[in-house]
């Protein structure tokens, strides 16, 4: 394959990515607010005929399998497009050396000597202060049965449970890693990695789930960019958390974001809840 036909093979698998990523994104902008109208709709329409709820779950489930398909074959075209355009440029170079031609050898100069400069090795993540884990053993004590009491009060200081805290924790006191790794995760209530400074959790009660929380949860993920199997955006400025009932059911789908509540939500509007928290964080 010479250089030539290489780089309008690959120029053309850049051109048709492109082309399907816009065409996804338009038909995304397009459908989005179609969908929101249809399960508003059918909602209203359940509120009065319950046997409609039928319907209202599987259009709920089409819309979420239809969108998860659309993100799953943008995520392929993009890595497709990712390699095309490093192929097409490995073979555009080529082609351009071919085009030039050889050129005149000059006589070789010394080159000047090269001084060596330090690199910038890469930001290292925070250490964990321990202090607080010296202070709290010594106000507690070092006893097996304060196992709990010092999970707790790890996890409201660093807001999570860190590797060098438990293991200081173990060092000063008679507590093995294996009992408080046990206790830690037989308890919901304690984390084993970071959490976003601000807490949104999405109600997934009855009431919520009828009226498309699922999606509203779906469209949060992605808003935030949350990792598949994780809870936290990579900025850590948001954990999400599905919770059972937060008392609205008159509201629902419902969010409440740091203790602030909003309701009657669409996947469209239940991100723009959070961007406008984003804007009032910054003035």
């Amino acid at each position: 394959m010479t250089a030539r036909i290489g780089t309008w093979i690959a120029g053309a698998a850049v051109v048709a990515c492109v082309a399907i990523l816009l065409a996804d994104y338009a038909a995304a902008t397009w459908q989005a607010p179609r969908d929101d109208k249809l399960i508003r709709n059918l909602q209203q329409q359940v509120k009065s005929d319950a046997a409609l709820a039928a319907n209202l779950g599987a259009e709920q489930k089409r819309i979420t399998t239809a969108r998860r398909a659309r993100k799953s074959r943008d995520n392929a075209v993009s890595w497709v497009l990712i390699g095309a355009a490093s192929v097409f440029l490995t073979f555009a170079k080529r082609m351009v050396g071919q085009v030039s031609g050889p050129v005149a050898r000059r006589p070789m100069q010394a080159a000047p000597a090269l001084t060596s400069t330090p690199r910038r090795s890469a930001p290292t993540a925070p250490t964990v202060d321990l202090t607080f884990i010296d202070d709290l053993v010594a106000r507690e004590g070092r006893g097996k049965e304060n196992a709990i009491a010092f999970l707790q009060a790890i996890q409201k200081h660093y807001r999570y449970l860190p590797d060098e805290a438990i293991g200081r924790l173990t060092e000063l006191t008679g507590i093995t890693p294996a009992q408080l790794a046990g206790t830690s995760s037989f308890y919901a209530q304690f984390r084993r990695s970071p959490a976003g400074r601000h807490t949104v959790r999405v109600c997934h009660g009855t009431a919520c789930h009828v009226a498309g929380a699922r999606q509203v949860a779906d469209e949060l993920r992605r808003y935030l960019a949350i990792p598949e199997g994780a809870d936290t955006d990579p900025a850590r400025m948001f954990t999400m958390d599905e919770v059972a009932c937060l008392g609205c059911c008159s509201l629902a789908p419902v969010l409440m974001l740091d203790g602030r509540t909003a309701g009657r939500l669409t996947p469209s509007s239940a991100s723009a809840v959070l961007a406008g928290f984003v804007e009032t964080e910054k003035v």
